[in-house]
């Protein structure tokens, strides 16, 4: 669900500029963070990628339109183009355990889920708060929804959820990385708003997975 968080506009600079820039993290910072399953199980992150090159996103909270359809699009990743490329995709969000479940199955995700409800890879990687929207900049490939209709859908979700909450905390931005096997970063982008997401196809391609067509087609999963 969407309040109002602080936002900063970003005037004169090119909306593309330093997009793919990679930013610079220490992933021993965060490797012993804790994050858990849709049973309540506790994984170190480090244990994520320390066997295969993984493509992490991180996302905002589980009521943000704009993640949602951004999971919705990550759902069309068929497994057998991870498999084929021995990586792993992984999201990550900041809420309870508990609302894992209902959101893979409202996303269609069949992928991997985690929870970090303290926000603790977050705040240890200097991850952004509020938004910050660049003048001029493009509409995300990902979000097919309006403001407006993405918030009301947002709302609704919150207000028919067995458990009124945020589901996370509206003001915390996420981001993509791609690390492993072991401790090597490949790639990282923290969002400035809820709309600068990476595009997925360019994470695709920078971790060796065949990319996919996200024109509209139905989510088949070989």
């Amino acid at each position: 669900m969407d309040t109002t968080p602080p936002v900063t506009q970003q005037i004169g600079r090119n909306p593309h500029e330093n997009r793919c820039k990679s930013v610079d993290i220490d992933v021993s910072d965060v490797q012993d963070c804790n994050v858990f399953d849709r049973q309540g199980n506790r994984l170190s992150f480090r244990s994520l990628y320390q066997e295969k090159k993984a493509i992490i996103v991180l996302v905002r909270h589980f009521l943000c339109y704009t993640c949602k359809e951004y999971v919705e699009d990550l759902a069309k990743i068929p497994k057998s183009f991870l498999s084929h490329a021995d990586a792993r995709l992984i999201v990550i969000g900041q809420s309870s355990h508990h609302h894992i479940d209902a959101f893979c199955q409202l996303t269609g995700y069949p992928h991997e889920m985690y929870v970090d409800p303290e926000k603790e890879v977050y705040r240890k990687l200097g991850m952004n708060r509020g938004d910050t929207f660049i003048k001029a900049a493009g509409h995300s490939l990902h979000v097919k929804s309006n403001m407006f209709t993405g918030s009301v859908k947002s709302i609704w979700r919150a207000m028919t959820s067995t458990a009124f909450d945020f589901q996370g905390d509206p003001s915390q931005q996420g981001g993509a990385l791609i690390i492993g096997p072991g401790a090597e970063v490949h790639f990282a982008h923290f969002d400035m708003n809820r709309l600068d997401h990476m595009p997925i196809n360019w994470l695709l391609e920078q971790a060796g997975v065949q990319t996919v067509d996200f024109t509209d087609q139905p989510i088949i999963h070989v």
